[in-house]
């Protein structure tokens, strides 16, 4: 199993983050939770998550980011990575009718209020109607730890961030990676 992404330069690629490398960082040490899915890597950002699925054997793996640059900066972390390229949409997919995907992963979307608002309620409708599991990576940021989905979530694994990324993330040191569960507010 591959124990490390190869990632395009930080000049080439202003989207390399600490929450898609934290939920690449898993995928690559449990690749059961991909292995033989459709996943979609929502916020895709240089598409390390998106890479690391596809390396666990995913059937299908979408990279997902209106920021046209990260289509070419998972490209060419898909050659990198000795992979073909995974398929790559620009179209804002938050609120559209949700499709089919075993695995949703995203990283640091909670960083405005109603975006956050907008992606709970979608994120909910791919799980009741397709029984989608949802990945979210997060270093803790205000916004997020503020934020309703929180009392939603459970841990699965928390990863430090090498260096280099803590200082370009304001020397947060470490990314989590939590499990979105709705059904916990019922209970």
């Amino acid at each position: 199993m591959h124990s490390r992404l190869r990632l395009c330069p930080h000049h080439i690629s202003n989207q390399t983050d600490a929450n898609g490398q934290a939920l690449a960082r898993y995928l690559l040490n449990n690749p059961g939770v991909a292995k033989g899915k459709r996943v979609l890597d929502l916020g895709s950002g240089c598409g390390a998550s998106a890479i690391a699925a596809s390396l666990c054997g995913a059937s299908h793996v979408v990279a997902n980011d209106i920021d046209n640059v990260s289509a070419i900066a998972t490209i060419i972390n898909c050659e990198l990575n000795g992979i073909g390229p995974v398929e790559c949409l620009s179209d804002n997919m938050i609120g559209s009718q949700p499709k089919h995907y075993d695995l949703i992963l995203l990283g640091d979307m909670f960083y405005d209020e109603a975006l956050a608002d907008g992606l709970h309620r979608w994120l909910d409708s791919c799980i009741n109607a397709h029984g989608t599991t949802v990945l979210i990576g997060d270093p803790g940021r205000a916004s997020f730890e503020e934020h309703d989905i929180k009392r939603l979530l459970q841990q699965i694994a928390e990863f430090e961030l090498p260096k280099s990324v803590q200082m370009e993330n304001y020397g947060l040191t470490c990314s989590t990676v939590w499990r979105y569960h709705p059904k916990l507010s019922t209970i």
